[in-house]
């Protein structure tokens, strides 16, 4: 399995663009799969660099209702002409920062999309395949705590804590694996998140990756003193292993931050890479 950062807050090459937003290019056993497309249509120039033709996506998919991440589905339409984008039914919502500033997906973007006759909408649990499923993890509880960042809804005239009921996460069941140990096909999970707003932490108890891929959301965390108890009890808990288990490796970009990235990485070492736009990994 190959993925593809198309963009991100970082970029890795001198030919490549990058913004506060993501997209993701995935190339699994059977699909080409677009993940968010970024703020604007620039997803679609990177892909180009990249030599990368969004025409041969087959399935898109949007992480949550957030601009950076849904603005961009207006250029995918226009330059794919088949794909169905799934989208969570709560994503097309009234969402803000505090009361301040509107942060959900532009509402000529969400016309457009809802004209096109491609949007499938997903509830909790959305099974689009044998390799690929939906989920919301809305039903879940949460064991650690979730830091909601100053995100809101707005509910007829009042703002309220956002729930991130909008936010699904894809997983993609992999069974070409090669065990470079064994030599023999093992099956393996890969989730997909695009800003892990419930909590990377809540996140990776209730799914159990072997290979998680997405932002963490710390970027609001301060390091600047060269300590954090909330990131070195993240490090603490995502470098667990459990029995049975495969431990999971981490691609984290976007909203984990560059410097909270920093952090973290010299506790988790090996465990834990960066995507920036551009950039590719083979899983």
């Amino acid at each position: 399995m190959r993925v593809y950062s198309l963009m991100e807050d970082t970029t890795c090459e001198p030919d490549v663009v990058s913004e506060h937003g993501l997209s993701l290019y995935v190339m699994t056993a059977h699909h080409r799969l677009l993940f968010d497309a970024g703020r604007s249509g620039k997803f679609a120039d990177n892909a180009a660099k990249l030599g990368i033709n969004p025409a041969d996506v087959d399935i898109a998919i949007l992480s949550h209702g957030h601009y950076d991440h849904g603005n961009g589905l207006a250029r995918f339409l226009e330059v794919n002409d088949h794909a169905q984008i799934y989208i969570n039914r709560h994503a097309f919502g009234q969402y803000y920062y505090r009361s301040e500033r509107y942060i959900g997906i532009d509402p000529e973007v969400i016309r457009t999309l809802s004209e096109s006759g491609r949007v499938v909408f997903t509830d909790d649990t959305y099974i689009i395949d044998d390799e690929l499923s939906l989920c919301t993890c809305n039903d879940k509880t949460s064991v650690f705590p979730v830091d909601n960042a100053g995100l809101t809804e707005k509910i007829g005239d009042t703002f309220v804590p956002d729930r991130f009921l909008h936010e699904q996460y894809l997983v993609i069941n992999d069974k070409t694996h090669i065990s470079q140990t064994e030599k023999s096909v093992i099956g393996r999970r890969i989730v997909l998140s695009g800003c892990s707003h419930k909590g990377i932490l809540n996140i990776v108890n209730w799914l159990r990756p072997d290979v998680l891929i997405g932002g963490f959301h710390f970027m609001d965390i301060d390091v600047s003193s060269g300590y954090s108890d909330v990131l070195n009890k993240a490090a603490e808990v995502l470098m667990t292993e459990h029995e049975g288990r495969t431990p999971t490796m981490f691609y984290t970009c976007h909203c984990t931050g560059a410097a909270q990235y920093s952090y973290l990485k010299k506790r988790m070492c090996d465990r834990l890479e960066y995507l920036s736009s551009g950039q590719t990994v083979e899983i």
